[in-house]
């Protein structure tokens, strides 16, 4: 199965597929709204709106299983990121990522990309998975790695 063929649901409730996004590089990330590394959405944003021309997309998964950190609803997670971020990257709907009610999504995205230790259970939101245009998985990052360390990486990505 590929990424593209993952099933999921957009932050307004509308029922998808990531086959939209075959063909672009992607920035998976699983975010949340009263955490630490919550101002690293403004960093995304900045990376989509330099790069989304050229084939980028950044897709947020909001999630509350690190200590509660993402309460709201859907709609107030949408309001809260666009207002205080101007997030206007695609956002999903809320998922746990690990687990027995993990998303399938971050099934495949950790078992494709172990993190360190060959482990596969994301440690805390702001856990970003980078894959390329085939679809492939070619990097998983922790929560401290800032999104605009990752810039080059990104770009050489988009000139492939």
């Amino acid at each position: 199965m590929s990424i593209y063929h993952m099933k999921v649901r957009t932050i307004t409730g509308k029922d998808t597929t990531l086959q939209p996004f075959s063909g672009k590089v992607l920035m998976i990330v699983n975010t949340a709204s009263k955490c630490g590394f919550t101002p690293q959405l403004k960093q995304l944003q900045e990376l989509y709106d330099t790069y989304q021309q050229e084939g980028l997309e950044i897709l947020g998964f909001p999630c509350n299983q690190f200590m509660n950190q993402e309460p709201g609803e859907e709609a107030d997670i949408q309001e809260f990121c666009e207002t205080n971020y101007g997030v206007t990257f695609p956002m999903f709907s809320k998922v746990d990522v690990n687990g027995k009610n993990a998303h399938p999504l971050f099934v495949y995205l950790t078992e494709h990309a172990k993190g360190m230790l060959g482990t596969k259970a994301i440690k805390w939101n702001f856990t970003k998975f980078i894959v390329d245009r085939n679809g492939e998985i070619v990097g998983r990052y922790s929560p401290n790695t800032n999104p605009k360390e990752l810039e080059n990486d990104i770009v050489k990505l988009l000139e492939q």
